[in-house]
């Protein structure tokens, strides 16, 4: 068996660098061959066939096109399973439209190659910090870099579902006072686009946030049932796809929106309620460490030190 020093490490390393541009480059070389017929006449018929602009369409020469079909079912289930786990394209839209963040998913999946990248050097790191006095620094190394990859991806994964956690969580607190403020500008008289532009207009939270932008697509000529639509669409939390629906049941079949606003209100209310018993329910244990470990002993301590001072000093 060959010792493996660093400087070898280090050249392996460079030569599958050096392996990976050269076959980057290739793959940038177009095909050499004589252009068909359908290939010529491609270009003059872009706007009338799909088939022609797929032909048209630029392409890369594959320089491993037999290991590529060979490895095609392998790296689709592999996307399958990593859409799985960290979540497809709908996934991560939604994710980002609750945490009201501005990037796409073509932004997002930077973000998580930039995370793979910085985890896979910081494992490779490691790796060979903890096998540098062994002959298995190359093993170590790579198994490194595949943890620290899918660590740095499931990290950015992890704070964008944090972040959409948090923000569907502030908008389910506004919830029931926007919906009451709602039912009653409309029991005042007003229709539903005027009381929504009031709440914008008033409001400062963040479910008045998405109302504004609702109302900002109203004015410039979408009409309000297909502005609420997307907001339900886009957000995926519950208690707005419920008042989502009833009222654009309600301006469908011409029902009276107050007392249904109402309804919707006395139910985020109640389920606000039922969560937070819940929420002490689950965490009954947790308010038991103070008492167990601070409070008892404390009290412990006041009742039994004052006797064992009396014991001692008076005997």
């Amino acid at each position: 068996m060959v010792p493996v020093n660093p400087a070898l490490a280090a050249a392996l390393v460079a030569g599958g660098t050096l392996g990976l541009g050269l076959w980057l480059l290739a793959s940038t070389v177009p095909r050499i061959g004589r252009p068909r017929l359908d290939q010529r006449l491609a270009p003059y018929l872009v706007d009338v066939s799909p088939v022609a602009a797929q032909l048209v369409a630029p392409r890369r020469s594959d320089p491993l096109p037999v290991l590529g079909a060979l490895l095609a079912p392998l790296a689709e289930r592999g996307t399958r399973l990593l859409e799985s786990v960290l979540g497809g394209e709908t996934t991560i839209r939604t994710r980002l439209r609750q945490s009201g963040s501005s990037a796409t998913v073509g932004g997002h999946r930077t973000r998580q190659l930039s995370g793979a990248v910085i985890g896979a050097a910081a494992g490779a790191a490691l790796g060979v910090v903890a096998g540098r006095e062994s002959l298995a620094v190359i093993p170590v190394a790579i198994v490194g870099i595949g943890a620290g990859a899918i660590a740095g991806i499931a990290l950015v994964d992890a704070l964008l579902a944090r972040a959409a956690k948090r923000r569907s969580q502030r908008i389910a607190q506004e919830f029931p006072t926007v919906v009451e403020f709602l039912a009653l500008s409309v029991a005042a008289g007003e229709s539903i686009v005027e009381a929504l532009r009031r709440v914008a207009r008033t409001g400062s939270g963040e479910f008045a946030g998405e109302l504004d932008r609702v109302v900002s697509r109203q004015a410039a000529g979408q009409p309000i049932a297909e502005g609420l639509a997307e907001l339900r669409d886009e957000l995926a939390i519950p208690p707005v796809s419920r008042l989502v629906d009833q009222v654009l049941a309600a301006i469908e079949r011409g029902t009276p929106l107050t007392e249904v606003l109402r309804a919707q209100a006395a139910d985020a209310r109640d389920d606000a309620k039922r969560s937070l018993l819940e929420a002490a329910g689950t965490r009954e244990v947790a308010m038991l460490i103070p008492l167990v470990f601070l409070i008892l002993p404390v009290t412990v301590l006041f009742a039994v030190y004052p006797g064992l001072l009396v014991l001692q000093f008076g005997f």
